[in-house]
Parts: structure tokens; sequence; C-alpha cells
């Protein structure tokens, strides 16, 4: 009620048209796009025509990202079990590190990197250990702000060491996208400009902005398949096709 309320305050009411099962098949689309790319036309770019079209995929790729981060938000604050939702992601991230490997590296294991399942969960923990301290710490405003900068430090710096996809900027991002879910205008917008190198990206806030509330009718072996597999046929055609 007070995200509803906030957002008719900020004029957005209109705007909200797409459900969160729209939302993720979106981000879906965007990430295969991305993806194909990196995979399959980089390592081709032998012509004007090629070029153009991997630029416009960078473009397309780059809604994806906000909209995951979105959803971990979403989640945290929707899920019927937290624990189950983080167990969820990490035994998925394990699943998904050998053809995420085999789709950047073009090998069956590579420490250098780690799959973006892994940024998302330890996303989540830095939310989640946020918000403890947000409940202990509710009469002592500035107390509360300087424990959850700590902990976003800390995790940063975590996510860099361990090598996790888009490292700190998720758990700003998500952080951000927590700290004001009532304000997602104001949430979108500094999340944009934490990773604003990444420019397009705010075509993916742009459409946080029009989510209507609204679950949708989504299959959840489906949301949490889709990204080890697409990841397994890419890591298979480019170790073929030596790319």
């Amino acid at each position: 009620m007070t995200q509803t309320v906030e957002l008719k305050k900020q004029g957005l009411d209109r705007i909200r048209v797409l459900s969160g099962a729209q939302l993720k098949y979106i981000a879906f689309l965007s990430m295969l796009i991305d993806h194909v790319n990196k995979a399959l036309i980089y390592p081709n770019l032998n012509g004007k025509l090629l070029i153009e079209i991997s630029d416009f995929f960078d473009i397309l790729g780059r809604i994806a990202f906000p909209l995951f981060a979105f959803f971990i938000v979403e989640g945290f604050f929707k899920t019927k079990s937290r624990k189950k939702y983080l167990l969820n992601l990490l035994i998925f991230a394990v699943i998904s590190e050998v053809p995420f490997d085999m789709f950047f590296f073009g090998k069956f294991f590579d420490m250098r990197a780690n799959n973006v399942l892994f940024t998302l969960a330890l996303s989540l923990v830095t939310i989640w250990i946020i918000d403890i301290l947000r409940d202990k710490l509710e009469d002592k405003l500035r107390l509360w702000y300087l424990a959850s900068f700590v902990v976003l430090a800390i995790m940063c710096i975590i996510s860099m060491y361990l090598s996790i996809d888009y490292e700190y900027h998720s758990i700003i991002i998500v952080y951000l996208l927590y700290i004001f879910y009532n304000k997602p205008v104001v949430g979108c917008i500094l999340g944009y400009l934490s990773i604003i190198q990444e420019l397009w990206s705010i075509l993916g806030f742009g459409l946080i902005l029009m989510y209507n509330g609204e679950r949708g009718k989504q299959n959840k072996l489906v949301n949490y398949l889709f990204y080890p597999v697409h990841l397994l046929i890419l890591g298979i055609l480019r170790m073929y096709f030596g790319l």
C-alpha cells in the first residue's frame, strides 16, 4: 500500500503497465541478446554491418541487469521465505558456473570470474543484513545509516575479491533500490548514476518504473533454469566452433 501511494504521488500510476512476469521475460530476452553478442558475434567482427548489429545488441543487452537487481529487492520484500530464496540462488549459481565458464572463457572451469547469480545472492545477503540492523537501530537513524554504509563497503570489497559478475555495481544498485523502495524514481536515478558508464542501462531503470506491482504468470523452474541452460548452449557453440 505504501509503495502504491508513493507511486501515485510521483505520477507513475499511468505508466505502470508491466507485470513482474513481463519484466522478467524482457530481462531474459535482453540477457540472451547480450550473451549471443558476446559469445558468437564479438569473435567475428569483420564487417561494418556485423559491427552495427553488435553495437545494437550491446544497447539491448544493457536492459537486463537493472531489472535483475530490482527483482532481488522485490523478492526480498515479497518472498514467503528469504532463506529458501537465497538457497535457490546459491544452488543455481553453483549449477551455472561450468556453463558460465564455457560461455565466458571457452573452457569448463576458470577461477578468474564467477557468474551473476553469486552476485545477486551476495546482494540479497547485503540488504538482509542491513534490514536486520534497520529493525534493531530504527530509533537511531544516523547510527543505522552509518552501519548500512559499513556493511555496503564490506560487501563491495568481498564482491571484488570473489570476481563475481558486475562486482560492487550490483551491491550498490540493490542497496539503493532497497533504501528507496518506496521512492522508485530516486532509487532508479541513483542506481543509474552508480553505473552510468553503462549508458544504455537507463532503459532497464526506466522499465522498473513501469512495474505495476503484480507478479504475473510465471514458472519458477523456467526462471531459474533459463540462465544456466542458455549459457550451456552458447558455451557448447563457442567451444565447438573454437570462438
